[in-house]
């Protein structure tokens, strides 16, 4: 789904949930890649968390680049 790409239908469900895959794929890396550079920019896992709506903890779990899991995952 790229720019100027409409969304499907919901009474399209294959071409719905792909479009779903597709954005949870984007987010997903485009959430890898801001964390990559908060920490660059020297945020703190408290301060992502707050960012993202969770505990610092929670972030490190799933955020950390020495524990994530594949994107394809």
């Amino acid at each position: 789904m790229g720019e100027g790409q409409q969304v499907p239908p919901a009474d399209r469900p294959a071409e719905a949930f792909a479009a779903v895959l597709a954005l949870r794929r984007l987010a997903a890396s485009l959430e890898r890649a801001a964390v990559d550079h908060a920490l660059a920019q020297g945020w703190t896992w408290s301060d992502i968390g707050a960012a993202l709506g969770m505990t610092p903890q929670a972030a490190h779990k799933r955020l950390a680049p020495q524990r994530r899991k594949p994107l394809d995952e």
